[in-house]
């Protein structure tokens, strides 16, 4: 896959012929960033094509200099976050967000005692499901700040130039955030389910800990 730098650079040569290429590059990060945040399927997909088109639009009044300087991890990742922002404002009712699978990679991954097959997997989805309800439950910036540093895994200056927030702010954010949901973890709230089978996100905890 070519570098941002790369893309960008065609990008500035010929925006019509180089933005197939950013398409191919970026819809499913920003199709994923949308769903954590607004944890609706449609929603999130039309969030990532809004998103494409807004960029598009911008760039055609950008001179080539102001695009190859872009950086299209952050930039794009800050148009989504917005069209999600103005999006779960008029939509406040949402269902948990699905298909964790970046941020259970990155560290929230429970199923690691050995066992294989349908039972991980049955495991790795509950996983899943918990961990999306306990993500939306947080404060709409505290989980832009996290989906943006543990499942899109932009950096803290990357996260930091997407929110328009100080990067002491982000690691705050981050901070707080991953405290809250291991107070949710401990107090057994990610789950409504009998208290037996809370012993199952309970392994949440040494993961949590694990991230920074």
């Amino acid at each position: 896959m070519d570098t941002d730098e790369a893309l960008a650079g065609r990008l500035a040569n010929d925006l019509e012929a180089g933005f197939p290429g950013l398409v191919e590059a970026h819809q499913d990060r920003l199709y994923t960033i949308a769903l954590r945040l607004l944890g609706d399927r449609r929603d999130a997909e039309e969030v990532a094509q809004d998103a494409l088109v807004r960029a598009f639009r911008a760039m055609r009044g950008y001179d080539g200099d102001r695009i190859r300087s872009l950086r299209l991890r952050p930039w794009l990742a800050s148009i989504a976050i917005n069209l999600s922002r103005n999006r779960r404002r008029r939509h406040d009712d949402r269902q948990p967000p699905s298909q964790l699978e970046p941020m259970l990679d990155a560290g929230f991954d429970i199923t690691s005692d050995g066992r294989t097959g349908p039972d991980r997997e049955a495991d790795r989805r509950e996983t899943q499901r918990e961990l999306a309800a306990a993500l939306l439950r947080l404060r709409p910036g505290v989980r832009a700040a996290i989906v943006l540093r543990h499942v899109d895994g932009l950096s803290v200056a990357e996260t930091a130039e997407a929110l328009g927030r100080p990067e002491g702010t982000i690691k705050a954010q981050v901070h707080r955030g991953l405290r809250e949901l291991r107070v949710a973890v401990e107090a057994g709230e990610m789950t409504s389910a009998p208290r037996p089978a809370q012993t199952h996100v309970r392994r949440l905890l040494p993961a949590l800990e694990a991230i920074r």
